[in-house]
C-alpha cells in the first residue's frame, strides 16, 4: 500500500507539470504501480497454491514494468534521476522480494 501511495503521490508531481510525456509516463506507471499491491492481496486469497504463485507473478510481472517507467522517466529527463532514486531503489527491491517468495512456493510444490 505504501508503494502505491508513493506512486500516486508521484503522478500527481507530474499532472503539476507542462511536460505532456510525463503525463503519459505517470499514468502507465501509476497503473503498473498500484497493480502491484491489488496482485499480492489477490495472492493472499488464492484458491490454490498455484493461483498464489500465478497472482505473485503477475505482480513481479507489475513490479518490473514499473521500474521500467521510472527508468524512462529518468532518461527521458522528465525528472532528475535522483529524484527517482528512492523510488527506483524500492521498485528494485520488491521484484527481488518477490522472486524470492515465487522461487520459494514453486520449490514447495515439487
Amino acid at each position: 500500500m505504501a508503494y502505491a501511495v508513493r506512486a500516486v503521490r508521484l503522478f500527481r508531481v507530474l499532472q503539476e507539470r507542462d511536460d505532456r510525456a510525463g503525463w503519459l509516463i505517470g499514468k502507465q506507471f501509476l497503473r503498473s504501480a498500484t497493480s502491484i499491491g491489488a496482485n499480492v492481496a489477490e495472492a493472499r486469497s488464492g484458491e490454490s497454491r498455484k493461483d498464489f504463485v500465478h497472482k505473485l507473478q503477475i505482480a513481479m510481472k507489475e513490479a518490473r514494468e514499473s521500474l521500467y517507467w521510472l527508468r524512462l522517466l529518468a532518461e527521458a529527463e522528465v525528472l532528475p534521476a535522483a529524484r527517482l532514486a528512492d523510488l527506483m531503489d524500492e521498485t528494485d527491491q520488491l521484484i527481488r522480494i518477490l522472486v524470492s517468495i515465487v522461487r520459494s512456493s514453486l520449490r514447495m510444490e515439487t
